[in-house]
């Protein structure tokens, strides 16, 4: 057995790190098959010399975090993790980083991963991006958060965020109520990220003003939107003339945002995805980039992170067996 002892500088370093009722001590053990004891500002990490030297970087790494005045939580400790297992924890000091956007309570948006970064650099340096990956990796709630930040420093003027009224197993037509209601549950993520960065008060005062719209994507036909940050969410369901008219609408000083899961596609047999036809089609396209996320982006509970790892293992195993048969 192998021992290594970390020595912190502050008792309240130790008290981050270590998390409540040592939780962040033992997300670490486990990961690394490690004793640690900890004692005051000191830790003795206990176990084979590998393991001791991975889960030494680990808390290195979350060092840096909390030096960056990053708060540490079970998402981004397992973040770190991953980020020694693939020999990748000097990149560390790269996660976090600006403030996107203050909520309505006060609370900073902040990139969480690498890959969020780096959409948050694209969004911010390109006119069209492409953001692609998993449930849970923040494509949406990143893209409303920047286009917030943009509407309060008056470089846009309004706000669109819209959606393709696919049904994924229901009808729209057996829902109560007038189309606006029957679109509206569709929509509803788009509202819960925009309440959040603004409150419900100011997001109905905006709204009422015109100058944040949240409609289903057939309202975009035949319209031109200048100064505006247009978001098109659940890309995946759109057709390739659906995409070909909405990226078409972009009118002077506009950015457009869209994202989506090619995984998760709910056209009806037969018909093509716009998403995954118009990432070929713009790929060497100027001022337009791609973001591919992947379920280590994934900033949800962690069970979130786990169920999509078995679904794309399953649909390996499926596409293997295809092809033997």
């Amino acid at each position: 057995m192998f021992e290594k002892v970390v020595s912190l500088d502050r008792l309240e370093q130790a008290v981050s790190l270590f998390g409540s009722f040592d939780e962040n001590v033992k997300i670490v053990e486990r990961a690394f098959n490690v004793d640690v004891v900890t004692r005051g500002s000191e830790m003795k990490i206990i176990g084979d010399v590998e393991d001791v030297s991975k889960a030494g970087r680990a808390f290195e790494g979350l060092l840096i975090l909390i030096n960056k005045g990053e708060a540490l939580t079970e998402q981004n400790v397992r973040y770190v993790i991953s980020l020694v297992n693939e020999g990748n924890e000097d990149k560390v000091s790269d996660i976090g980083g600006d403030c996107v956007c203050i909520t309505s309570k006060g609370k900073p948006i902040k990139p969480k991963t690498l890959g969020q970064k780096k959409y948050v650099e694209a969004i911010k340096s390109n006119t069209v991006v492409f953001g692609v990956g998993p449930a849970g990796t923040g494509k949406t709630y990143l893209a409303v958060a920047l286009a917030v930040t943009a509407f309060r420093n008056k470089n846009v003027n309004r706000i669109i965020l819209t959606r393709p009224a696919v049904e994924a197993g229901e009808k729209l037509g057996f829902l109560p109520g007038d189309l606006q209601s029957k679109v509206d549950p569709y929509l509803r993520p788009l509202y819960d990220a925009l309440f959040d960065m603004l409150g419900a008060e100011s997001f109905q005062k905006h709204q009422e003003r015109g100058s944040i719209e949240v409609a289903p994507l057939a309202y975009m036909r035949g319209r031109t939107l200048d100064d505006s940050f247009i978001i098109l969410d659940e890309a995946q369901n759109t057709t390739p003339e659906q995409m070909k008219m909405f990226l078409t609408r972009m009118g002077f000083n506009s950015k457009i945002v869209v994202t989506g899961d090619i995984t998760q596609i709910d056209l009806p047999d037969g018909k093509r995805s716009g998403l995954v036809e118009v990432i070929k089609i713009l790929k060497k396209v100027e001022d337009i980039q791609t973001i591919t996320f992947t379920q280590k982006d994934i900033v949800r509970h962690k069970l979130v992170q786990d169920i999509v790892k078995a679904y794309e293992k399953y649909e390996e195993v499926k596409k293997r067996n295809e092809r033997k048969g």
